[in-house]
């Protein structure tokens, strides 16, 4: 049986814990396989180990340019005994993004499989099998994680964490979504995302199963699940489109008997698609969750409580929550306008390198739009940086591209607003098709979807899909390459 820790001891420890508890117990899985606690507790030993040599100190930052597989848990587990901080990066990242990111916060190390950095020394995980697999002395990262985001911009900030790398605030997560102990879960979005990273962290600490996956693959997710009889699985709006367009047989033969919650976060959930979720697990199921990675609160809802409330994601069950007009005065229930959030305690949740936060009498935003109803229950909108005004009318890009994602040859849509004589702006969308769709076919299903100021006048096509893994997409930057065409 799983003790689970509550206490506020390290992460080092308590992994140590559980290895001692029961150390062939599997925690990682990944295509090459699943390692144990004993395994994933002594190999990160070593590369911490590796990474002292390297140079790596008490209060660095560490960037890791993995793959997501067991390397990068191990990595970060390292990072951790150091008493350092991992800060998760693409494996796939560029130089100039990379240089950007280094620019800000100086790791001491960038940890890679190949070099792909001079401004900084970079270790590709070799050399460290001849090492002591003895435990380190107990050290306590000042900050667990410092994930980076371009929000809506393209720039990059990195969004240090205050919470320590101790044990405590995770379990409380993990409480809040619904991790149960020695839960088996199956994550298919990138670790260098902040949820995935998150939940990943949380399965071990709570003495689960984490399966990863190097790339979400919709058949192979299911596959996943019966496989390892996943318990939680983390979703986006992204995965859960791609597998509810499988064929019908293949979604006939899938066995999703063994989940008791799906979580999904990040990108906002078009109604079909949540209720095709449901009706597929049941609403008990089914979770969703709004939150910065800067986490100054969180709203969560579940299924049953959707269904008596379309398109909200919940009420605040950590923080604060409220909405402000554009003078900056709160906003009447039914309103639209800015989200502002807040901690309850004086203490920041996190400190931003290479940004400055947006705040209004110690209220923080995100640059999210939304709204209340009288019972505090949140609806989003869209960002504030992607709305279209459109004839004097605000036009939500993220409500068109639900429109036409429901459609089942739209793999993935970015609708953006480009300048026009008589408008100002009109609606112009990018779409990734399963099949070629003439553009009157969509338009036609615009139409029987979205008042007419809201529908596309023109559409593209695109050969790759338009949002990555983590449900994101930055219109921001698909608007300037569409402006700087039309301006050649």
């Amino acid at each position: 049986m799983v003790r689970r820790v509550t206490d506020q001891t390290s992460f080092a420890e308590t992994l140590r814990r559980l290895a001692e508890e029961s150390p062939s117990a599997p925690v990682v899985t990944d295509a090459a396989g699943t390692i144990s606690r004993l395994e994933l507790d002594t190999q990160s030993n070593q590369w911490a180990r590796a990474l002292a040599e390297k140079g790596v100190r008490e209060g660095d930052l560490v960037s890791i340019c993995l793959p997501s597989d067991r390397r990068f848990m191990v990595a970060a587990w390292a990072v951790w005994k150091l008493g350092a901080t991992p800060q998760p990066l693409s494996s796939r990242i560029v130089p100039a993004e990379l240089e950007a990111i280094l620019d800000l916060c100086r790791p001491s190390v960038v940890i890679a499989e190949t070099a792909i950095t001079d401004a900084v020394p970079c270790w590709d995980t070799t050399g460290a099998g001849g090492l002591s697999v003895d435990p380190l002395p107990i050290k306590v990262s000042p900050s667990w994680k410092a994930p980076t985001s371009g929000g809506s911009t393209g720039r990059p900030k990195v969004i240090l964490a205050t919470s320590p790398a101790t044990v405590e605030p995770l379990l409380q997560l993990a409480a809040l979504f619904r991790v149960q102990p020695g839960d088996v879960l199956l994550t298919p979005a990138p670790l260098c995302h902040n949820a995935p990273f998150l939940t990943t962290t949380m399965a071990v600490l709570s003495g689960g199963h984490a399966v990863l996956m190097h790339r979400f693959d919709p058949e192979s997710t299911l596959r996943l699940i019966e496989r390892h009889q996943v318990g939680w699985l983390y979703a986006v709006p992204t995965i859960m489109n791609r597998i509810a367009k499988l064929p019908t047989n293949v979604l006939e033969a899938a066995d999703f008997s063994s989940v008791h919650t799906l979580f999904h976060m990040a990108a906002p959930c078009a109604d079909w698609l949540k209720r095709w979720w449901i009706d597929r697990l049941g609403a008990d199921a089914v979770w969703e969750l709004y939150a910065g990675t800067e986490v100054q609160a969180i709203t969560v809802i579940g299924g049953e409580e959707w269904l008596t409330r379309p398109g909200s994601v919940g009420k605040p069950v950590v923080g604060q929550m409220r909405i402000l007009d554009e003078d900056g005065q709160p906003a009447a229930p039914g309103v639209p306008g800015e989200i502002f959030m807040r901690p309850t305690s004086d203490a920041p949740t996190y400190r931003y390198l290479g940004a400055t936060a947006r705040v209004i009498n110690g209220w923080e935003s995100l640059g999210d739009l939304g709204w209340m109803d009288v019972d505090g229950y949140l609806y989003l909108s869209d960002r504030m940086t992607d709305m279209v005004l459109v004839g004097g009318i605000n036009v939500y890009p993220a409500e068109v591209e639900a429109a036409l994602e429901a459609h089942r040859l739209v793999e993935s849509c970015c609708v953006i607003g480009l300048p026009d004589d008589d408008l100002g702006s009109r609606l112009h969308a990018v779409v990734h098709l399963a099949a070629d769709v003439s553009d009157d076919e969509l338009g036609t299903w615009a139409a029987q979807r979205l008042a007419p100021h809201k529908r596309p006048r023109s559409y593209e096509r695109s050969d790759e899909q338009l949002r990555d893994d983590a449900g994101k997409m930055r219109r921001s930057a698909v608007r300037e390459s569409r402006l700087d065409r039309t301006t050649a």
